[in-house]
């Protein structure tokens, strides 16, 4: 899990969108509840913004470099998969630099 402390290196900002009752949102707010405080204390400088908002489908959007962003649905997500979306998505900010 070595890629976690990297994120701050790859990324810019990290924005999670989720409804707080939704069934489908579960694995997103899942995910936060388990994972924020493990990403924050790795990358204390990174913006971890985590946004509520009812009737809305879970998603992901991470920002890189020059503006560029990238946005993850997360519907139908297991609490894992949406751990290895961000690492994927982490991992395709670090070969942009390359």
């Amino acid at each position: 899990m070595a890629w976690r402390s990297q994120l701050s290196r790859n990324l810019k900002e990290l924005r999670i969108l989720f409804c707080q009752k939704s069934p489908s949102s579960a694995p997103a707010r899942s995910f936060v509840e388990n994972n924020y405080k493990d990403l924050k204390t790795s990358n204390p400088k990174l913006p971890i913004l985590i946004r509520e908002c009812s009737g809305i489908e879970p998603q992901m959007w991470a920002r890189f470099d020059m503006g560029v962003e990238r946005g993850i649905r997360l519907e139908g997500l297991s609490e894992p998969q949406i751990l290895k979306a961000l690492e994927d998505v982490a991992k395709a900010g670090a070969s942009t630099k390359a």
